[in-house]
C-alpha cells in the first residue's frame, strides 16, 4: 500500500481529515510568521494530489466471480473519476479557505467526503480480494469474529444481511471499533454516510450496482455470497486488524 492510501486509512472521516490537514498547514506557516491581519486571505500551499493505483492483480484474475469487463469499467472509470473529483474538490476547498470564502467550505467539504471516501473504500476493496480467496476467516480476525459474532456462519449472515439492506448504493464494512475494542458490521450509504465514527475498515464490499451488475444483474445477494465465499483475502484483513489494534 502506498503512502497516500496509508495516510487515508488513519481516518475514515475524509472531510474531517481534509480540514485537519489544511489546518495543520496553516498552523505550521503561522508559527513561522505573524498572523495575517483580520479579513486578509489565508496563504497555504496547495494540497497534495491523490493518485489512482493499479489493481493488485490482472483484470481477468477474479473471473468468473467478477469479470474482466466489470473490473476495467469499475477501476479505470468509476474509481478514477472519484480520484479526479477528489483532487478538484480539494483544490477548490484550498482556494476557498485561502480567500476566506467560508460560505463555500461546507458544500466543498461534503463533496470531499463523498469523493475521498469513494477513493479510500475502492482502494481497500481491490486489496481485500484475491483469486481463489474467500472461505472461513483465519488468524486473529477469526478469533475476534468468534468472540464478537459467534461462529463464522453468524458473521457471514450478518455481513450478507447488511450488504443486502443497503438502500440504493453503498458498502458493507467489517470494521474495528476502537472505543469498545471490538468488531462491528456497518452499512455505509453512498461512500461516507452512517459509518461508526473512528472505526477502522478491515473488510469492505462494494454494493453499488456498477460493482456487480454485468455479472449478476439485479442479484446482489448472489454477488455478496460469491464475494465472501470465493474472493475475500483474509491475509489482508488480518494485517489491517493488526494495524488497527496497534
Amino acid at each position: 500500500m502506498d503512502m497516500t492510501r496509508r495516510d487515508m486509512l488513519k481516518n475514515v472521516g475524509i472531510a474531517a481529515g481534509t480540514l485537519a490537514v489544511l489546518g495543520d498547514q496553516a498552523m505550521a506557516q503561522n508559527a513561522a510568521q505573524p498572523p495575517p491581519p483580520t479579513g486578509s486571505p489565508l496563504a497555504m500551499s496547495p494540497p497534495e494530489k491523490y493518485t489512482l493505483g493499479p489493481l493488485p492483480y490482472a483484470y481477468n484474475a477474479l473471473a468468473p466471480s467478477i469479470g474482466e469487463q466489470t473490473l476495467r469499467i469499475h477501476h479505470d472509470k468509476h474509481h478514477a473519476k472519484y480520484v479526479q473529483d477528489l483532487n478538484s474538490t480539494l483544490e477548490k476547498l484550498h482556494e476557498a479557505m485561502a480567500a476566506g470564502h467560508r460560505d463555500q467550505m461546507d458544500h466543498l467539504a461534503t463533496l470531499a467526503a463523498f469523493n475521498g471516501s469513494g477513493h479510500l473504500l475502492h482502494s481497500l476493496y481491490w486489496e481485500n480480494m484475491k483469486p481463489d480467496g474467500g472461505g472461513k476467516p483465519v488468524g486473529d480476525v477469526a478469533a475476534c469474529i468468534e468472540r464478537d459474532f459467534g461462529p463464522p456462519e453468524a458473521f457471514t449472515a450478518a455481513f450478507a444481511a447488511m450488504a443486502g439492506q443497503i438502500r440504493g448504493s453503498g458498502w458493507a464494512v467489517l470494521a474495528w471499533e476502537p472505543l469498545g475494542r471490538r468488531l462491528v458490521v456497518c452499512g455505509v450509504e453512498q461512500h461516507q454516510n452512517e459509518i461508526f465514527a473512528g472505526s477502522k475498515p478491515l473488510l469492505v464490499c462494494d454494493v453499488w450496482e456498477h460493482a456487480y451488475y454485468l455479472d449478476y444483474q439485479n442479484e446482489r445477494p448472489r454477488y455478496v455470497e460469491t464475494f465472501l465465499g470465493k474472493l475475500v483475502n483474509w491475509d489482508v484483513v488480518n494485517r489491517r486488524l493488526s494495524a488497527a489494534q496497534a
